[in-house]
């Protein structure tokens, strides 16, 4: 009967798949499928032999194990969100900073100097947005600050001759190449997917950043240029929008000593341990006091930051609620897991190096939501993997954080700000994803040879299972 669970459980697995490629909201699919991992790995309990469940402690409970029907379930539905505490928190500061840099002009002012800098030539210019944008974001995430930069940078590429399906290309990469060392979105998102924040502290951002953030940084950004670079050499110019963007005549440059800002909490994460929240505050009030956005009286001042922090929350809203159900599902994962190796045990492979080249060669599986990224249905895989071996905490968090960044942040046309930018650009989906699937594929092999050559085979205390 365990493999029957197992098989009613896989096939569970690939009906999220099929709803994340759908579109529909993550926060009820999440929800949903947590409910019914739950009730069918509690079934399983009932009907499953006795020397399977005395082979997985977890799934014994009630009796004389003092592990109730009650706990389990309030483990699931209550524990598990509260264990993410520490993950929204940053999310939501992070947010807030990134509305700072927006309204004092850091951003929008090293966008314009760095065309400056590009001059009249267009794959210069083309490289250096691609840094300066990958270097924003490495402190901002979320949609609102993504299409706040985008309304700046695809008019100007657009206006220096670049196809506006290559203006959206670059821009995105960019911005995917930079979250690979953002602290909220890189590290208190997705290695939350693998640990909580208080488990093997260890694996710090700095000991990931030093290791295997600014190497996979630095090929993203590499990639992105070159095949821009590509791109461009076999397209035809196109001048079809004006090089001003709107408002930009009436907005004042920010002091060219707080362009520095948007890399500090960063730059105090990496080389000093320094807490996310406390980086941003430092950062953000630094920025508006520097750019004089706090000549007002206290309350004046008080109502910006509220506002500021009003709208940044605002930007992650839907996020916040798919994290809140995804500890949840990761939760209930555990419980699910027996029945899933029990079905594909056999099958999934558990040498690193395996498992490196299965997901290059399965990069494709990223897009749409799909089973490889964790920001669609890779967590139940990420479930599925760590139930048929054990493997190192940076090697799970490698393995999946490409996918969900290079292609799901990066290059899926499922993504938000994606989504907006082919609305606001008027380019053809068919169009992007004929730019952004090689892009995704040689990127995230590059990263995954990277992988195999950097956290393979660390064992102790690494070991997740």
């Amino acid at each position: 009967m365990e493999f029957v669970i197992g098989i009613i459980l896989v096939l569970s697995f690939f009906g999220l798949a099929y709803y994340c490629v759908k579109g529909h909201n993550l926060m009820i699919g999440f929800l949903v499928i947590a409910t019914i991992w739950t009730a069918l790995s509690l079934l399983g309990t009932l009907v499953a032999s006795p020397e399977f469940i005395a082979e997985n402690e977890i799934l014994q409970f009630g009796g004389d194990s003092g592990t109730s029907l009650v706990s389990i379930l309030n483990n699931i539905y209550q524990s598990a969100p509260e264990g993410w505490g520490t993950t929204l928190v940053n999310v939501c500061w992070g947010a807030w900073f990134g509305r700072v840099l927006m309204e004092t002009g850091i951003a929008s002012t090293l966008i314009r100097k760095t065309v400056e800098l590009g001059g009249d030539r267009p794959i210069i210019t083309v490289a250096l947005l691609n840094i300066v944008t990958a270097i924003i974001f490495t402190a901002m995430t979320g949609a609102g600050p993504v299409i706040a930069i985008g309304v700046i940078v695809l008019p100007i590429l657009m206006s220096l001759g670049v196809p506006k399906a290559i203006a959206m290309f670059t821009f995105m990469g960019s911005v995917s190449a930079g979250m690979y060392l953002n602290p909220v979105l890189q590290w208190s998102q997705l290695r939350a997917f693998i640990l909580a924040a208080d488990e093997m502290p260890e694996f710090s951002f700095t000991w990931y950043a030093t290791h295997w953030g600014y190497f996979a940084l630095a090929i993203s950004l590499v990639v992105v240029c070159i095949l821009a670079g590509i791109y461009l050499k076999v397209s035809k110019p196109s001048h079809a929008w004006a090089a001003q963007t709107r408002g930009a005549s009436e907005q004042k440059d920010a002091p060219l000593y707080a362009l520095i800002l948007p890399i500090v909490p960063v730059v105090l994460k990496i080389a000093f341990d320094f807490s996310v929240i406390g980086g941003f505050v430092i950062a953000g009030f630094a920025a508006l006091f520097l750019c004089g956005r706090m000549k007002g009286s206290f309350k004046e001042n008080c109502q910006l930051v509220n506002k500021l922090y009003y709208d940044g929350v605002v930007d992650t809203a839907p996020l916040i609620g798919f994290l809140l159900t995804l500890p949840m599902f990761n939760t209930c994962a555990s419980y699910a897991a027996p029945y899933f190796k029990e079905v594909l045990g056999s099958f999934m492979p558990t040498n690193e190096y395996v498992i490196c080249a299965l997901f290059a060669a399965l990069s494709i599986m990223g897009f749409f939501r799909g089973p490889l990224t964790l920001y669609g249905c890779g967590a139940a895989t990420l479930g599925v993997l760590r139930g048929v071996g054990s493997f190192s905490a940076p090697f799970l968090f490698c393995v999946f954080t490409i996918p969900s960044t290079t292609v799901n942040v990066g290059s899926c046309i499922t993504q938000s700000w994606i989504a907006w930018g082919l609305a606001y650009t008027k380019v053809e989906s068919k169009d992007y994803l004929k730019l952004s699937i090689p892009f995704a594929y040689i990127t995230s092999i590059l990263l995954y040879v990277l992988t195999a050559f950097t956290v393979t085979g660390l064992t102790g205390s690494w070991l997740v299972s």
